[in-house]
């Protein structure tokens, strides 16, 4: 007879348990939602919890909602933008890094790669080639890497305060997710994939502080040819 009362109170209590957790996770959902279509942020702590405990079940419910699963992606980078965009624009340039991902490269980057990721000759072929003197003009450290281990070496092996990260919704989100402590932004590549990806010029740029009179000569799709003597020629 007490077994059977004390299954029946656990049983009970699972299922309020579970029901709680379901309405907890459309609750972030529908917050992260508002945030990127109205640009409204409210419960931020609750939405990053719940992303960072809750990620596979998150994404789970999204496509049982009919959405796309990079929107648990999308909305763990914007919440932590916005949470973090303050303490990220106090810190000076010399104590952030920005970290590329590989795949905005040329097909004909002549690139070498080493223990940090590969090393940018600054030719002006792709958005890397645009962005990186640039940001270290503001004292960034600028890395290309080739995969996650690589953002673990860089960590390891450098002093820095915050990050900036360019990539794909779902490695942003994860490495950000990873580096909370170093106060992330992150911009997401307006074209993904493997090969050919593009990020908006302009959107970086801003993120890194830098201005200039010339600012709208950048296309923000990065179809850029040639970067020699600081004049761009684009492609279209």
């Amino acid at each position: 007879m007490i077994h059977e009362t004390l299954f029946q109170i656990f049983g009970q209590t699972l299922v309020i348990v579970v029901t709680v957790l379901f309405i907890l996770l459309v609750l972030a959902l529908i917050l992260g939602r508002m945030l990127i279509k109205r640009n409204i942020l409210i419960f931020p702590k609750l939405i990053i919890f719940m992303l960072d405990v809750f990620y596979s079940p998150l994404k789970w419910l999204a496509r049982r909602l009919g959405f796309d699963d990079t929107m648990v992606d999308h909305i763990g980078v914007e919440v932590r933008n916005k949470v973090n965009e303050k303490k990220f624009n106090e810190i000076e340039g010399k104590d952030k890094i920005l970290v590329f991902p590989h795949c905005l490269r040329t097909p004909k980057c002549e690139a070498i790669l080493d223990e940090t990721g590969l090393i940018c000759n600054c030719c002006g072929k792709c958005a890397i080639g645009i962005i990186k003197p640039k940001a270290e003009s503001l004292g960034y450290k600028v890395f290309v890497i080739p995969g996650s281990t690589f953002v673990k070496k860089i960590v390891k092996n450098n002093k820095f305060e915050s990050v900036l990260g360019v990539a794909c919704y779902e490695d942003l989100n994860l490495t950000m997710m990873k580096l909370s402590d170093f106060n992330p932004q992150g911009v997401l590549l307006s074209r993904t994939g493997c090969f050919k990806t593009k990020v908006d010029v302009k959107t970086v740029l801003e993120k890194i502080g830098y201005v200039e009179e010339s600012y709208d000569e950048y296309d923000s799709t990065l179809d850029i040819e040639t970067c020699s003597d600081g004049k761009h020629e684009k492609i279209h």
